[in-house]
Parts: structure tokens; sequence; C-alpha cells
């Protein structure tokens, strides 16, 4: 056996060695058929002014050089060879050599580079004569780490935007804010539009993030619209910004190209509370309750680490195919994808499956095109109980997690809880009080969701034959969703003892309908060009549902009698015009008009009107800069606009509308019970929110535009502001009303630079960084603008932590001022009499800090060698405070805080030794030690990848390893300081991914 085996061996080295040979013989007889000669040459541009950089690339090898000074260059190359010439913002040269050894080139600038366009509101305009602040980005294809849902591509990279990740759930969402928000208790959402569909921000039932309808593959690119000039076309929804989605399109006359893309990742947990341990937890109670049997007694023998049983390493998966080309007149594009993902908390798992089409036929030589869009997703969730999350952290570390023994067998399924005992010693109930086992929540809950969501519509684009100048845009969309929530709860299950456990659900549909219309004219005369346009809208939001919850065990119990249907919609009716003019190429006017109406409001304020301005100077076309041949674009930007909210919670809130309990309050008929229906709070005299906004802006480009950079300042105004107020009693249906309660300011500065540092044949280094500066203030409070007044918001398990006054930043937190030993210690239960009354009460709290950060930066680099690329994308928060709730909650390590009265042991975060408290009050736990500074550096992602041609039957692709959310650098003292709301509970952390992706394009 061995002598065959090593026989095989020989034979197969010769094979090697003779192959080897062959392919040696083979590159000589092809090298020997091409005689080498030195090619030298020159590169200039259209005007004959040398390109200094200028790439010299033999075609198919990696052998190159570059231009001098001079735009001159020598390259030692085949006589038959071929010389492929690129420099950014021309279009690329391929030149036979010929057997030339001299040879002049002449490079074209791109014109479609040059005159790129972006998209707006209801059209699109060239780059250069955009007058408002409007961010267009196509999503990072090397370096863009995983993204599961759209929000994930724009993460960090535009200035003024602040995407905010919820929590680590598997698909879930992120807040996003532009430029700060603009209301108090309306929403703050950006308006998402998708390929011109205004999508409704409410989401989908059981699916956590209302963009994952958008496969992230099959998005072009998205465009941010800040200022109210460029927003103001949107009017009654654009006081928050709008961020327009563009999805891929065919392309004419282009053989089908299939492209796979996809990845394999695997989620770890990057850290956990620091908590005691069994060991510890045992000495620490055993010398605080010294000689007391009793309470010691009730300590077990293990050492069980609750967080480590409650998380996983989660595994997930995502693979995508689309197909793209054209046929004749129809360019096309399909594409489906599937995304799985199990999350680092156990039981949780988010699977997707997408699919888009996308059809652009023109017909009449052009003059008529059509754009069909169709994206549908069919979505399954399993949500975790995250209450396990706080619960492992409180969990005594000295019991285990399951057990053999009696009652826990029979009553809880095995799990060991905190249970009590009648007087006789038999099992009466678990311990309501107590913390609940952190595994059985999570496997004594089943709670999933189902849901499909279909996007769609019909872009009609005619330009008259008859009049070139004059063309008719119509758009029908639609979106239908359909979602359902079902969930379990054990009876046996800590959570629902008492109902005797919860088999219900929650059923919801929705539609939006839109039907957009509008006629465009356009015409050039002499140094003059005019843009008008004027539309009409109209767009009906409809929800629907059914919810249902009944006990498994107890069918006293009522947790809902009867299935309740529900019903409710929106409608929106809108006329709106632009008009945009230039003169010389240089003097840039843009205005614009939009008028709503809307269902939500009473009539006499249904209807508002939205105009905007702006103006911009291309100093670039004028004559002292039109020969700088450093300075390739300089602009300056004015804009002025006024934009709506309507979006507030309620679609009637002026009816007194009568609403049936969901739980609760019923009237027994005989041996049924019905839910009993209740009138909510209506205002009639509640009208929009308007924001008033003025911007001034400045854009350069340097060296063809390798180098350029965008600066905005901004301050805009909310007046009008809506937010839920108290009421005496007796005067409405509720103790609480929406009203139009002051006004809030905003102002900020935006700064964004993209550069290519290096581009030379074999090496290219890009950097591009954003800065963002953003402080808002309320200054007035219709109901009490007087010293002291303020409105609570922001609640926590011992009243509200934040609040709205005059003079501060919305949501600041309102605490007491702790006072310090002389070692920096805080000294429990005193704090500063600010008011000097001798006595600390209410009238002692101050606004201190806020959550919102002062400053944001995103920062993202790439660096490409030959076929090798290596990227980093990072984001900061400056300025930012955290209420940590975590440390607050456990800060009592005194012998009522360790051993509850009510039965039970609770664990303590070790953190909470370094403060000793041994008490606890809701002074305490307001106290202004527990809102910590919270600014940080994020690595969102590091990517290196390797990029290959043609691979048998692989006309290209790429492979890479990417490690997501690897390092965050901060002072605050909790699990993670990137908290939207600012106050930090229990959370599912963030996991660290590490994703390894293929790209093949055949």
């Amino acid at each position: 056996m061995l002598k065959q085996h090593g026989s095989k061996i020989e034979k197969n080295r010769k094979a090697t060695l003779i192959l080897m040979m062959s392919m040696l013989m083979t590159v000589l007889a092809i090298a020997q058929t091409s005689q080498t000669i030195n090619v030298r040459g020159t590169v200039k541009d259209t005007n004959g002014e040398p390109i200094i950089g200028a790439n010299i690339l033999l075609q198919g090898t990696s052998i190159g050089t570059i231009t001098d000074f001079d735009g001159n260059f020598s390259l030692q190359a085949p006589a038959n060879g071929i010389l492929e010439i690129r420099y950014v913002g021309y279009k690329t040269q391929i030149i036979p050599i010929n057997n030339r050894t001299n040879i002049q080139i002449i490079l074209e600038e791109d014109v479609e580079l040059l005159e790129e366009v972006v998209v707006i509101g209801y059209g699109t305009v060239r780059k250069n004569d955009a007058t408002g602040s409007v961010t267009a980005i196509k999503p990072e294809e090397l370096n863009k780490g995983l993204t599961v849902n759209a929000q994930d591509m724009i993460t960090g990279k535009i200035a003024g935007v602040l995407v905010t990740p919820n929590d680590g759930t598997p698909g879930g969402g992120s807040t996003i804010r532009i430029r700060g928000g603009s209301s108090l208790n309306a929403s703050n959402d950006p308006l998402v539009v998708v390929d011109g569909l205004a999508l409704d921000n409410n989401g989908i039932k059981g699916v956590a993030n209302f963009l994952s309808t958008i496969n992230p593959n099959d998005i072009e690119s998205f465009t941010v619209l800040k200022d109210a000039s460029a927003t103001a076309i949107y009017g009654s929804r654009a006081s928050n910004g709008v961020i327009l989605i563009q999805t891929k399109k065919g392309i004419a006359g282009m053989k089908p190209r299939i492209s796979y893309n996809g990845n394999f990742n695997i989620s770890t947990i990057r850290d956990y509370i620091d908590v005691m341990n069994g060991d510890q937890y045992r000495e620490y109670a055993n010398l605080l309750y010294k000689g007391d049997t009793d309470i010691l007694s009730h300590l077990g023998e293990e050492n069980t680490d609750w967080q480590k049983e409650i998380y996983r390493t989660g595994i997930g998966h995502d693979h995508n195919v689309s197909v793209t080309g054209g046929v004749k007149n129809l360019p096309y594009r399909a594409s489906i994808g599937y995304t799985g993902q199990n999350g680092i908390l156990k039981t949780s798992s988010f699977d997707r499956v997408t699919g888009s089409v996308n059809l652009n036929p023109s017909f009449l030589d052009d003059y008529l095109k059509v754009i069909f869009n169709a994206k549908g997703m069919y979505a399954k969730n399993r949500f975790a109980d995250t209450g396990a999350v706080g619960n492992a952290v409180r969990f005594d570390p000295t019991h285990p997690v399951t057990t053999d023994e009696e009652p826990y067998i029979s009553e809880t399924e095995g799990y060991w809880q905190w249970v009590t005992f009648n007087d006789n010693g038999s099992f009466k109930s678990i311990n309501a009080d107590a913390p609940h086992n952190p595994v059985a929540l999570l496997e004594q809950k089943d709670d999933r969701s189902k849901a499909w969501d279909l996007m769609g519509n019909i872009d009609i684009d005619y330009r008259m034959q008859f009049f070139p100048d004059l063309r008719a845009h119509l758009t029908l969309a639609t979106n239908i969703s359909h979602g359902r929530q079902d969930t379990w709860i054990s009876p046996k299950s800590a959570t629902n003892i008492i109902g005797g456990g919860y088999d219900g659900y929650d059923v919801q549909d929705k539609w939006n309908r839109q039907l957009s219309a509008y006629l465009q004219y356009t015409k050039s005369l002499n140094n003059q060009n005019i843009d008008a346009m004027a539309g009409y809208e109209w767009q009906r939001y409809h929800r629907e549902g059914s919810y249902y919850g009944k006990s498994i065990t107890k069918p006293d119990y009522i947790y809902q009698a009867d299935v309740v249907n529900w019903a409710t919609h929106n409608q929106l009716v809108s006329f709106f015009g632009r008009v945009n003019y230039s003169i010389l190429d240089r003097y840039l006017l843009t205005g614009t008009l939009r008028a709503d109406g809307s269902s939500r409001f009473a009539p006499g304020n249904k209807w508002g009107v939205f105009p905007s301005f702006a103006f911009a100077w291309r100093m670039k076309n004028e004559d002292f800069l039109t020969d700088n041949n450093t300075i390739s674009d300089m602009k300056l930007r004015l804009g002025y606009g006024l934009t709506g909210q309507q979006d507030i919670g309620s679609d009637f809130p002026y009816l007194p509308v009568y609403k049936l309990n969901k739980d609760g309050a019923y009237y027994p008929f005989g041996e049924e019970y019905y839910p009993t229906a209740r009138p909510d709070a209506y205002n009639p005299e509640l009208k929009w929110e308007q924001t008033t906004t003025y911007n001034i802006g400045y854009d350069i480009g340097l060296i063809n535009n390798r180098f350029s950079a965008s600066l905005d300042y901004y301050y805009r105004i909310t007046n009008d502001l809506i937010n839920m107020t108290s009421i005496p009693a007796g005067t409405n249906f509720r103790n609480k009303v929406l009203q139009n309660i002051g006004s809030l300011k905003n102002q900020g500065l935006e700064l964004m630079f993209n550069g290519t540092i290096i581009s030379t044949r074999d090496l290219t280094w890009d950097l591009n960084y954003n800065l963002t500066y953003n402080r808002n203030h309320i200054s007035k409070l219709t109901s009490g603008s007087q010293e002291g007044y303020y409105v609570p918001t922001g609640g926590i398990f011992q009243g509200s932590i934040q609040a709205h006054a005059v003079g501060f930043p919305a949501n600041s937190f309102y605490v007491y001022q702790q006072v310090y030993n002389n070692e920096g210690k805080p000294i429990e239960g005193l704090y500063v009499d600010r008011n000097g009354d001798h006595i600390i009460n209410e009238n002692d709290r101050y606004f201190y800090h806020k959550a919102a950060p002062d400053y944001t930066m995103g920062l993202s680099t790439k660096v490409i060698y030959k076929d090798f690329d290596f990227g980093i994308s990072a984001r900061a928060n400056i300025g930012n405070y955290v209420y940590n709730s975590v440390a607050a909650e456990r800060m009592n390590v005194g012998p009522n805080g360790v051993w509850s009265p009510l039965g039970f042991f609770e664990n303590k975060i070790l953190s909470a030794f370094e403060t000793n408290f041994t008490g606890g009050s809701g002074i305490t736990f307001m106290s202004d030690y527990y809102v910590q500074k919270a600014s940080f550096l994020r690595i969102d992602n590091i990517t290196i990848g390797y990029s290959f041609d043609t691979f048998g039957f692989i006309s290209g692709g790429r492979l890479s390893a990417t490690i997501q959310n690897p390092f965050v650098f901060t002072e605050y003292k909790g699990l993670d300081p990137e908290i939207f709301n600012g106050i930090d509970g229990n959370i599912y952390p963030k996991p660290v991914m590490t994703v390894i992706g293929l790209t093949l394009n055949f």
C-alpha cells in the first residue's frame, strides 16, 4: 500500500513538472512574438494643458506609470500593446501602440460626471445647479459592512444626519434625525420617499424596521434634503428632512449580467455588565447578614453567570442574486434576496425574503418613458423577552438555572425561581416582586410574527412631440402590508402566573395609495434657463386590524373578552409648484410653493401653505475664476423656507373619538364580558406645527473635483409645537390633551469633505469626513413660560427624569445636584439646596445636560492597492449624556438592598460599591450622579477585500472579510453609550460581528 501510494505521488510530481515546463515554454513563446519598445508621450486636456498624475496602464497587465508635472510619461511596452489612460473627471482613453515610440494623447472631460444629476422632490437637477442643502451619495460597495436595512448604509456618512441603532435586535431599526428634529411630541422622523412613493413611518406589524421592505443591495442612491428650500416641495411632512431612495434599474443595450452578493456572519456579545459571581455574593452576604441564619439559608451553592446563560453566538447569512440588462428599448433588472439572522439574545431571530422587478420601456423615439417598480418582502421574526437582560443582572448567582426538585418541577417547569409558601409549607406562588429567572423568561415565551409587504409604482413620463419643451409626468403608487404577531406565554411563567398564561394575537393591515401628476416646462434661451413645474398629489393611508388574548388555564381571567376590530385612516391633498431660473450659468434662483390639506385637522385649520426661496451663485463661472485650473467648482447658496408637521400620533385629534379598551374595564352581560369604550381627549383648535429655516452654504471643488467640501450653517424655529399637556380635570374627556404649546429653535453647522488623497496606477486612497454641530433650545411654552415651569417627559421607574422648559434643550435631564466629599465620592442623601429654603424638595431640581450630542462626526477611508482593498468606517458623538438607569436601580448595597424584606436576594453591579449607598429614595434615583458623560468614538467596521478578474465562467468578483462594531472608546460607565433617548435601561446589546463576504459577476 505504501509503495503504491508513493508511486502515485511520484507520477503526480512528474505530471506537474511537465505542466510547469509547458507553461514556461508558452510564456517564452508569447514573449518572443512581441517586441518590447520604449514608448514616450504626453497627456493633455482639450485646452492643451498638461495633465499631472494621469494613470498609464498597459491593458491586461499591472505594468504602468503616471505622467509627470509636464504631462510626460515613458514606458517599456510591447510594440503591439494597448495603453489605457485614466484620470479623475476625464473619459478613459484606449490607445493601441502600433509600434509607435511617441504618442500624444488628449483627454476629454467626462461631461456626464461633471453634470451629474441628483434626485430632488418631483424631478432631478444637475448637481452644480442645486440651490438647496442637498446631499447625494451612492452606497459604499467596498466598505459597507453588514447592511441588513437601508439606514445601515448611511450611518455616519452624511453631515447633519444622525442614525442611532435602537439596539442589537436582528433586523432591528434605527432612529434617524436630520438636523436634530423639530418637534417635542409629534414625529421627528424624516419623510422617506422610495422611487417616488412617500412611506408611512408607522411601520409594519411584527417587523422591527419599516425599511425592511427594501433590500440594501437594490439601492442605487440616497439623496437627503435638509434645508427648507429643498424640502418645502413636500410641505406638511418635511420639517424633519426628506430621504429620497432610488433603486437600481436596467441598462439599455446591455447583455444580461447575473450578480451574486452574499455573506456569512457570526455575532458575539462585546461585553457584560460587571456583577458579583456566586462566590463573591456568598462572601458579601455572609458579611452583611452575619449570624442571621434565616436569611443566609436562602443562599444557594452555584456559580451561575446569568448573562452568559441568556446570550449566545448568533449565526447569520445573507444572499442576493440579480439580473441586469436591456432588450432594445426595454432595460430591466430583477433581484431576489434572503436574510437569516439569529440574535445574540437567545430565542431572537429574523428571516426575510425580498424580491424586486424594475422595467423601463421607452416608446415613440424616447418621447414616452415608463418606469415600473415592484418590491416585495416576506419576513418572520421571533422576539426575545428583553426583560431577561435586566433580570440577568439582578438575579441571585448562587442558584441554578434549572432544578429537578419540587415545587419547581411541577410549578415552574423546572426553572429555579423565587417562590412563596403557605403556612403549612406548601407552594403558594412565584414571588411577583422578585427578579425572574432570565432563562425562563426567554424559554417560556413564544412571541413570533409573520409579515409581508408589497410596494409598487408606475411612472409615466411623456415629452410632447409637438412641443418638446413640455412634459407630463404621472405616478401611480401603492404600498400594501400585512402583519400578524402571535404571543404565547406559559402558565408557569413568572410574568403570567396570576393570569394563567397568555395566548393572543395582534393583526394589522395597511394600504397606502398615492397619485402624483405634474407638468414641467423647460426652456433655454440665450444665457437663460427656466424650469417650471406645477402638480397635484393625493395620498391616503388606511390601517385596520384586530387583537385578541385569552388565559390558557383560567377561563375566568379576562385578557380580552372578544376579538376587537379597529380601523383608522388619514388623507392628504396637495397642490405644488417649483420654478428654477438661471442666468449666465452663474446666478440660480429657485422658488417652491406647496399647499397641503390634511384630514387630521378641523375645518379652518386643515390647509397649510409652505413656500421656499433659494439663491445660488456659481462663482466658478465668473471671469476671475474661469481660468483657474485648481478650483474646479465654487458656489454660494442662500435659502429660506417654511415646512409643516402633521404626523402627530392621532388621525382624529379634533374629534371626540371613542376607543375600545384593550385591557380592563369590561362589562358583564350574562356570562359574556364586553369591552367598554371611552372617549379620548380632543382639541378642535389644534393646528399645524410650522418650521421656518434659514440656510447659507458654500461648496468648493479642487483639481477636477478630486477634492470637494461643503459647509452649511442653518437656523430654524418651529412654532405652534404640538405636545401632550395636562389640563384641569373635568374640562375634557381626559386630563391630558394635544395642544399647540410653544416654540423650539435649532441652529448648527455642517461640514463635509471628500477627497482622493493618492491616485496612482497601483494605489488609491479615498477619505470622507463629516462634522455636524447642532444645538436646540425651547424658546416658548404657551401654557407656562414662567421660571420653574416645565413639562415632564422621559419617564423612568421613579418618575420623570427629563423635561421641557423654556431656555433649555428639549428633553433635558431634570435632576437633583449631588454633593460630593473631599475624595470626589457622592455623599448619600445630600443634595444642593439650590433655592436656599433649607428644604430639599422638587423646587431644588435643575436642568443638567441632555441626551442629544453637540457634535457628531463620521469618517470613512479606503485604500486600494492593486487588487486588494482596505477600509475603515468610524463615527463619534461628543457632548451627549446618558442617565444610567441600570446603576441607579441597583445602587443599594445595604442590608435592605441585597436581601429584600419581600423575600429574595438581588445581585448588585460592581460599580455600586464605588458609592456604597445603603438606602434609596426617589431623590437618590434622580441624582445628577447618574447622568453620565457618554461621548464616544465607535469603529463601525474594518474591511479587507480582494478583487479578481475572469475565472472560468465568472467575469469577476470580490472576497472580503469584515469585523463590524469591534471597538467603542468612551468614558461612560454603562454597557453602551449610544442610546438615543438618553435613558439606559434594559437594552439588547449591539453585537460584534465577523462577516465573510463574496461577490460574483457572471
